[in-house]
């Protein structure tokens, strides 16, 4: 509840859209930054003690969450350096750029960035803000969870003429990438409403956490496995520590989805949602429209769309294929 408070009037409460009969979706991409990162990046720079933000703030990121970071700061009136692969999308490269922050560029690699993030915090005497395995960040991310618990509750409000009753079963869906948020929202949905069911999804290039809880330890995959996927927001080599924690409690299970199917998805997004969502925030509904028989067959179900920050000519050459794929 802190972070929510500290979240108003910064981020926004991104409605659920109805999908079908029983889906809604949450599109974290109408955020000012086209993503749900702004949420633990702002949470986690505004908790710090004043000396370390007047000292400034690195972190490492292939895009949102640097953007979150980037705004955040110049909010705060904080100093900001993101350290980004090269061949991040452009479009969150410029918008990174555009927040005021200092940018340093490396390889495509995960660990890369965050070696090079690690020295900047001790060459500069800055304070590093994890993507993903940081407390403040992943009660940021939580947010998301506790918008949706208060609105499914308000769906269920008695209306006239009808008695209230039992709320209906909910199961929630959301993208895990470096986990944050996934841990953030499955621990807050799951306090709210014990009876709920929180699945991770993943792609199935990327299955770095469906491999960590089912062996009950982090699995890491190399950077050349992971880099494989469309989905350049799950390219972490793996999740971190707190998140694995969270998620060991909270989430129900993961689902993985196929290259195709978030093709497919982005699709379906575009046309029948008449949302842009980047290939990270379409495999919530990947999973949904194509693994829907792995889920509870009913109650009320909630696609987590994480952001809609793509490089235009990479998102028509994803629609083209996904087009191509059967839509």
């Amino acid at each position: 509840m802190a972070a929510a408070e500290r979240l108003d009037g910064i981020t926004i409460r991104t409605p659920l859209l109805p999908y079908g009969e029983r889906a809604w979706l949450k599109p974290e991409s109408l955020q000012p930054i086209g993503a749900f990162k702004l949420r633990g990046a702002y949470n986690a720079i505004a908790t710090l003690p004043p000396a370390a933000r007047a000292a400034g703030v690195v972190t490492h990121s292939s895009g949102n969450h640097g953007q979150g970071v980037a705004r955040a700061a110049r909010l705060l009136g904080v100093l900001a350096v993101v350290v980004m692969p090269a061949d991040a999308p452009q479009v969150k490269v410029d918008r990174v750029r555009a927040d005021g922050a200092e940018i340093v560029l490396v390889g495509p690699s995960s660990d890369e960035r965050a070696a090079r993030a690690a020295d900047l915090a001790r060459e500069r005497g800055l304070t590093l803000v994890n993507p993903f395995d940081d407390d403040a960040v992943i009660a940021g991310q939580g947010t998301v969870g506790l918008e949706i618990v208060e609105q499914i509750a308000e769906l269920d409000e008695p209306r006239a003429g009808r008695a209230p009753g039992e709320p209906l079963p909910l199961t929630v869906l959301v993208p895990i990438g470096g986990g944050g948020l996934a841990s953030g929202v499955a621990t807050a949905v799951r306090s709210l409403r014990p009876d709920a069911q929180v699945w991770g999804v993943e792609p199935e290039l990327a299955a770095d956490a469906r491999d960590s809880l089912r062996e009950d330890r982090l699995v890491r995959w190399e950077p050349s496995q992971v880099g494989r996927t469309i989905a350049d927001g799950m390219r972490p080599a793996s999740i971190g520590a707190r998140n694995l924690a969270h998620l060991r409690v909270y989430l129900t299970g993961v689902l993985v989805v196929s290259e195709d199917e978030i093709r497919r998805a982005m699709v379906r997004l575009a046309d029948e949602a008449r949302l842009v969502i980047e290939p990270s925030g379409a495999t919530t509904l990947a999973a949904w429209c194509f693994h829907a028989a792995e889920l509870p067959p009913d109650g009320r179900v909630v696609a987590v769309l994480s952001g809609g920050n793509v490089d235009p000519g990479r998102y028509a050459q994803l629609i083209a294929e996904g087009r191509a794929a059967g839509g």
